[in-house]
């Protein structure tokens, strides 16, 4: 096994890495898909020093003393470090963040994020992807694959997209996404204060299901039939040949499903009005 304690800006390289995992309080950490040798570089390091182990192709970097430094940085602020790395395509990556922000480009096997107040970002990413936050925004595009997104307040985002599965769940966050609904994908969006608009291709096929106990529900598709009761509402029914699956469910936030024209790019994600 090799190993390093880090305390200063350093890059180092390695002859292989088959998983990537790292574990940081504040600052940021870039995951960047390469064919070049994998590599690490550590920008400044203030607070507890960080330990970087390479041992059997697995990739570890932490901070030397972990709950130190969370103290540390719970009293001060001062426990944080800017690291970028570059892995292979098909490095399983796992980032356990409290208030660092993340960015994963290029990935195509499984990617796992954890984090408590930092940002996340997506782009380019496939394969088995779960990304949570407490209270940091994640903002996704050009995904592919299985994807689980989390959060408690923080607001998702995803454009671009052509998924098998998408699992959206947020307590007072809002979701966000522009997707396109192939084959028997499967899209599931819930959520308890927090609005949720999606945007998907006019020529979509997928059984609909929209359900409201106390928000408002919107659709730009007039084959869906609105039922509406004392305490609830729903929106469902077939739009195209209906393969798809696609369900949003919320207490008091407001719903949007909006068809988009086969000719518009999927570039961004519907607005939504704060």
């Amino acid at each position: 096994m090799s190993r390093w304690t880090i305390e200063e800006p350093t890059t180092l390289d390695f002859d292989g890495v088959v998983a990537l995992r790292v574990t940081l309080i504040a600052g940021s950490v870039s995951v960047l898909a390469s064919d070049e040798r994998p590599s690490i570089m550590i920008g400044d390091v203030e607070g507890p020093p960080l330990m970087v182990t390479h041992e059997a192709g697995m990739l570890t970097v932490t901070h030397e003393k972990l709950w130190e430094g969370v103290l540390s940085w719970l009293r001060t602020h001062k426990c944080r470090a800017t690291i970028t790395v570059t892995v292979p395509h098909d490095c399983p990556v796992s980032l356990n963040l409290v208030s660092a922000d993340a960015v994963v480009t290029g990935m195509t096997t499984r990617t796992s994020i954890k984090s408590a107040s930092g940002d996340v970002t997506l782009d380019g990413v496939a394969g088995t992807i779960d990304a949570g936050t407490v209270s940091g925004a994640i903002e996704a595009q050009g995904l592919d694959g299985t994807v689980s997104f989390t959060s408690v307040a923080g607001d998702l985002s995803l454009a671009g997209a052509s998924i098998g599965t998408l699992a959206a769940r947020t307590v007072s966050g809002r979701i966000a996404a522009d997707i396109a609904l192939s084959g028997d994908a499967r899209v599931e969006a819930n959520t308890v204060s927090g609005e949720v608009a999606l945007r998907v291709p006019e020529a979509a096929g997928a059984q609909v299901t929209l359900n409201s106990a106390a928000g408002r529900i919107e659709t730009s598709f007039p084959e869906l039939g609105r039922r509406d009761r004392t305490i609830a509402q729903s929106v469902t029914g077939k739009i195209g040949d209906g393969t798809a699956r696609l369900t949003v469910n919320t207490v008091s936030g407001s719903i949007t499903l909006l068809g988009r024209d086969d000719d518009t790019p999927e570039i961004t994600t519907p607005r939504m009005e704060k």
